[in-house]
C-alpha cells in the first residue's frame, strides 16, 4: 500500500525540545538533518503534517500569536532548505483538560484527515514519545515511528509497560525519511486519498 502522508510531532522531531517549552522564535533550534529530510519529502507527492501538544498556550506560558510566529519561523527555515510543511494542527490545551485533541487521544489527526481528504490507513507518524506512537495507533495509521531525537529512552519504556512498541526506531528524522522513500512507494501517492 503506498504512503501518502507523513505526520510528525515537532518538539524532539523537528526541533530541539526545552524543559520549559519553546516560547520564542529565538528559542527554537532545528535538530541537525531535519530540514534536509523535509525537503527529501517534498519531493515525494506526500503530504506532511504537523502534530503537536503545545500547552503553554493554555498554561498562559505563550500566546496563540506568539506559538504562530514561531510556527512563520519553522515553515520559513523548511522553505528555504527546499523543503515543505503542508498544514499545522496544533492542541493548545493542558492535560488536565482532558480534551479529544492532546495526543495521546487522535483528535488532531482525525481533524487533519477530514481537512485534507486523508485516508488515515495510508498515513505514517514520526514522534518522539510514547503520546505520538499511541495517537497514531488510535487514529488507525498505517505506521508509527520513534526518532531518538527526544524522549525516545521514556517511550520505550512506557510503551512497552503498555505491551506497545513502535514499528522502527530511527536515529533521527533524516534517517526515518530516507526509510520511508526507500519503503513506501510514495511515488504512488495520489490525492485526495479517499472520497470526501
Amino acid at each position: 500500500m503506498p504512503i501518502n502522508t507523513v505526520f510528525l510531532d515537532r518538539d524532539g522531531v523537528i526541533n530541539y525540545d526545552r524543559p520549559d517549552y519553546v516560547k520564542s522564535r529565538n528559542e527554537f533550534r532545528f535538530i541537525p538533518g531535519s530540514r534536509k529530510a523535509l525537503a527529501l519529502l517534498a519531493g515525494s507527492g506526500m503530504k506532511v503534517i504537523l502534530i503537536t501538544n503545545q500547552s503553554a498556550v493554555g498554561r498562559g506560558i505563550i500566546t496563540s500569536a506568539g506559538l504562530e510566529s514561531i510556527h512563520r519561523h519553522l515553515l520559513a527555515g523548511v522553505k528555504a532548505a527546499g523543503g515543505r510543511i503542508d498544514d499545522i494542527l496544533y492542541c493548545p490545551h493542558r492535560p488536565e483538560d482532558d480534551c479529544s485533541c492532546r495526543k495521546p487521544r487522535p483528535g488532531l489527526l482525525l481533524q487533519a484527515a477530514a481537512r485534507h481528504c486523508l485516508r488515515l490507513d495510508q498515513a505514517v507518524m514520526i514522534g518522539d514519545s510514547a503520546k505520538d506512537i499511541q495517537a497514531a495507533r488510535a487514529a488507525g495509521c498505517n505506521a508509527a515511528y520513534l526518532v531518538k531525537t527526544g524522549h525516545w529512552q521514556e517511550a520505550l519504556a512506557e510503551l512497552g509497560a503498555a505491551g506497545q512498541v513502535p514499528d522502527k526506531v530511527f536515529a533521527n528524522l533524516l534517517e526515518a525519511a530516507g526509510w520511508i522513500m526507500a519503503t513506501w512507494r510514495p511515488e504512488a501517492a495520489r490525492f485526495p486519498a479517499r472520497d470526501c
